[in-house]
């Protein structure tokens, strides 16, 4: 007995040294690629209006630290609701609660957002995400149940509500130009992915370092909830939107633009798959992972440093390869990294190590994806139907990861990881082979250097 624990306590020590070290080298080679993304960039200009950087300075902090608190939520959840004892099986309906709750309210948040105010919704994030988090201190699967479905509807509003609120102000009430939209959204993306991964290190330091548990970030996190909603309510005017939106009739449009285009319907195929099996990998980690005890703050902050990786490549690479190529090479990657955990899903600690290396390949695959699908959607999706048929590509990325996360509960899934990679696996084929078929549809109808099309089928371009 003595000798499996010595044997475990080595083991465990092990992985935890793997994780910091891959933590260390993974940040130099970000620092690395994000400085030479930054250095070899183009055109790229200093706005100096001080009336537009007083504008960000009002909008930034209170978005920051709501992206704080959502961040000091990822590394534990899953380990949290572990640690009261629940089932794997239990936890992923937890997980399919919070994840549908999600996709439903971010299909209505445009709309209600029209009619009550994008600040007013705002404020109630930070309220919804604040119970949430106290809901979490309770051992009751009833009440982390609907603490998940609160969780869901205030991420729904964080990603959709804040930065309408930040277009309208600056396009309507300052007038600022359009343009200028883009350095915010900019600035914004780089202290998103900074703010990730330091959170990551802050909820492994209270939860780890100082040993107050997994639930001490969840706790961390309502601060930053009520200084982020004081800030919205002292600094932040109203505003609503400029024309009524319609649910039906922006259903009905959208659907109809998708099935009347074969590169919209595929690129939603694509996003579907892809980000259906993101979801997956999201709850996957932790329980595949957990046998080696690693530092999960840690390991949360090198996937969020692997995804600023991507980033850069994609800025490095797209200099000489167009984004058609480098999608099709992240989706690649990912199947490349899924296959690994497939094989390497059974509890062994060597496994779990290689484990972790291909989650991380996983992670890097994302950031490029993320950063080439924004340029996909520019050249495919109508700018007058984008809200609209975003929603409805949501609806299959829902329904794959919810069944699939529904499926553990069955006895023949249960630690069943390896058969859940399969799949994701599968998916990520059936992805690559739409991006094939895409590829050639946009190549056919992008401009020539006459300015003619290969066919009549032109496409409006989404402003970034």
């Amino acid at each position: 007995m003595c000798l499996t624990g010595f044997v475990f306590f080595q083991v465990a020590a092990v992985m935890i040294v793997v994780t910091y070290v891959a933590f260390f080298i993974l940040t130099l080679l970000c620092i690395i690629l994000t400085y030479k993304s930054w250095k070899d960039r183009e055109g790229k200009t200093v706005i100096n209006n001080p009336n537009f950087k007083s504008f960000q300075r009002q909008y930034l902090p209170a978005y920051c630290l709501a992206l704080v608190a959502d961040w000091l939520q990822g590394p534990y959840l899953y380990k949290l609701y572990r640690d009261y004892g629940f089932e794997q099986a239990q936890i992923a309906v937890l997980y399919v609660f919070g994840h549908a709750s999600a996709v439903i309210l971010g299909t209505w948040a445009p709309f209600i957002a029209n009619k009550f105010g994008r600040r007013n919704l705002c404020i109630i994030f930070t309220m919804l995400y604040s119970i949430s988090c106290f809901m979490k201190l309770s051992r009751s699967y009833g009440l982390l149940l609907l603490g998940r479905i609160f969780a869901g509807m205030a991420t729904a509003v964080l990603f959709s509500s804040f930065e309408a609120w930040y277009i309208s102000e600056h396009i309507e009430r300052h007038d600022f130009p359009k343009e200028w939209i883009s350095d915010s959204m900019k600035k914004l993306s780089i202290l998103n992915g900074s703010l990730a991964v330091v959170s990551g290190l802050i909820a492994n330091a209270v939860a780890e370092w100082l040993n107050l548990g997994s639930i001490a970030p969840f706790m961390l996190a309502v601060p930053c909830l009520l200084i982020s909603g004081i800030v919205v309510i002292t600094n932040w005017e109203e505003n609503y939107g400029t024309e009524t939106l319609y649910f039906k009739s922006a259903c009905i449009s959208g659907l109809r633009e998708i099935g009347d285009s074969q590169k919209i319907l595929l690129l939603g195929a694509i996003q579907s798959l892809f980000e259906s099996v993101l979801a997956l990998m999201i709850f996957l980690w932790t329980p595949v992972l957990a046998p080696g005890e690693p530092s999960f703050g840690i390991v949360f902050s090198s996937f969020m440093v692997c995804i600023m990786i991507g980033n850069a490549l994609f800025d490095i690479v797209n200099k000489k390869v167009d984004h058609y190529m480098i999608l099709a090479g992240a989706i690649s990657l990912a199947f490349f990294a899924t296959c690994c955990c497939a094989v390497f899903a059974h509890y062994n600690h060597v496994n779990v190590r290689l484990c972790f290396i291909a989650f991380l390949f996983f992670e890097i695959s994302v950031g490029i994806y993320f950063s080439a699908m924004s340029k996909f959607r520019e050249e495919v999706i109508p700018e007058t139907h984008a809200v609209s048929i975003m929603n409805w590509f949501r609806v299959p990325l829902n329904i794959i990861s919810c069944v699939i996360l529904m499926l553990l509960r069955d006895e023949s899934f249960r630690h069943g990881n390896r058969i859940v990679f399969v799949i994701c696996s599968c998916l990520l084929c059936g992805a690559l082979i739409c991006t094939t078929r895409l590829v050639p549809l946009i190549r056919k109808t992008t401009p020539t250097a006459d300015g003619e099309t290969g066919d009549n089928d032109v496409f409006i371009a989404v402003s970034s």
